[in-house]
């Protein structure tokens, strides 16, 4: 049975201004198991990627609670656009985050080196993000994540620049690597498909000010990666009931 990494009850976020107060998101309440794949799916402006950046303690809750299982968890938090600097080299990219922390040294550089080798950067690893394509510079992206070793992951809608063929192929890719590395995940997405296909959960919010209206537990017939999950019996019922439940189009 999986233990709970994280549990979030009664989580508020207001925004104030001069003449009013604007709620953000009210009353969120999830628990996210050890090793889960969660994806949240919701109207824009709903306040998926809030979560996201209260969770990753980038901005402050208003009120609720947030707790760990674990003490001082390790949190990556990949956004929407590689973020790649030109001028460094893909390993001298993927080492960026030991850097800031003041954790480069040659056992976490080597390391770096052995998951770029691992998930087919080999041949890149030299060479600089213009030589990319990008899918691969989101890979390496991920592996700079991977590179501080995460408790938890938090994606916000990490293929979202890419195009429909490349976030086919880079789900797979993304989601074998979080496997292999046995990593708890929470997902931000506009794409229902994408959700379905890579969740174990999705969790569905209504429009601002955000809450929880649906969870959704995603049981395919066999769970394979997300292209063959999107060919499962059961696909298509669960992206028609996630459909029906969204306040609007996502």
């Amino acid at each position: 049975m999986q233990n709970n990494l994280l549990k979030i009850k009664n989580l508020n976020k207001i925004y104030h201004s001069i003449d009013k107060e604007l709620y953000a998101l009210k009353d969120i309440s999830f628990n996210v198991k050890e090793n889960e794949f969660i994806s949240i799916v919701g109207p824009s402006g709903c306040g998926k990627s809030t979560i996201l950046s209260i969770i990753s303690n980038m901005i402050p809750k208003t009120s609720g609670t947030i707790e760990f299982s674990i003490k001082n968890p390790r949190i990556g938090y990949m956004l929407q656009e590689d973020a790649l600097f030109s001028w460094r080299t893909v390993l001298d990219n993927a080492c960026l985050g030991l850097e800031i922390k003041k954790e480069l040294n040659k056992k976490t550089k080597n390391k770096v080196i052995k998951l770029l080798k691992k998930y087919g950067l080999n041949d890149f690893i030299y060479s600089y993000p213009n030589s990319l394509s990008g899918g691969l510079k989101q890979r390496v992206a991920l592996i700079r994540t991977l590179a501080l070793n995460p408790d938890i992951l938090l994606l916000d809608e990490p293929f979202s620049a890419l195009d429909y063929q490349t976030r086919l192929a880079l789900s797979d890719d993304l989601k074998n690597i979080i496997t292999n590395e046995k990593k708890t995940t929470i997902m931000v997405t506009h794409d229902i498909a994408e959700a379905i296909s890579m969740s174990d959960k999705v969790i569905i919010l209504t429009k601002r000010p955000g809450t929880i209206k649906k969870v959704i537990e995603i049981n395919l017939d066999k769970k394979g990666n997300p292209t063959e999950n999107r060919k499962d019996k059961y696909f298509a019922k669960y992206y028609e009931t996630i459909w029906k439940e969204l306040d609007h189009h996502v």
